[in-house]
């Protein structure tokens, strides 16, 4: 089991950098070999059910998430979104907050606890190095497109 912290400032309001992070589609379109689905559709609550499907074909596997936290930014005060992995091979949970920043930009921090079952103890830094660099990529890419 690996943790680790994303930091960025995006020159957006925090409510702008807020939807660009939690249209869930969208990280389908930045994260490679993904595509991600609700269930059902519509806008997300407390209890939205995502899944990320990520793979080529028979080496694909889900990666089901669900809501469990829904604060979105308002009036000044920090938004925090967590949600619990609930696969059979990726485990473990992410929050997403955005904080308002100086000049009127968006702080985002991502933080994860991620696990892969049936993945040693042994394989946990390269874990975490592959995890820090796929997501931040994946941060930086939501942060940059409308």
């Amino acid at each position: 089991m690996v943790n680790f912290l994303l930091e960025r400032t995006a020159p957006l309001s925090p409510d702008e950098a807020w939807r660009r992070l939690t249209e869930w589609p969208r990280h389908g379109e930045v994260v490679p070999l993904t595509r991600v689905t609700v269930v059902p559709p519509g806008p997300t609550a407390r209890g939205t059910l995502f899944v990320a499907r990520s793979g080529i074909g028979p080496l694909a596997f889900d990666d089901p998430m669900e809501v469990t936290v829904w604060r979105p930014p308002a009036d000044g005060v920090s938004g925090l979104c967590r949600l619990e992995k609930r696969g059979r091979v990726v485990t473990g949970w992410a929050e997403l907050e955005v904080h308002p920043g100086p000049g009127g930009r968006a702080r985002v921090l991502w933080r994860e606890e991620l696990a892969v079952r049936l993945l040693p103890g042994l394989f946990d830094p390269l874990l975490r190095t592959a995890a820090r660099s796929m997501f931040g990529r994946a941060l930086n890419r939501l942060l940059r497109r409308p």
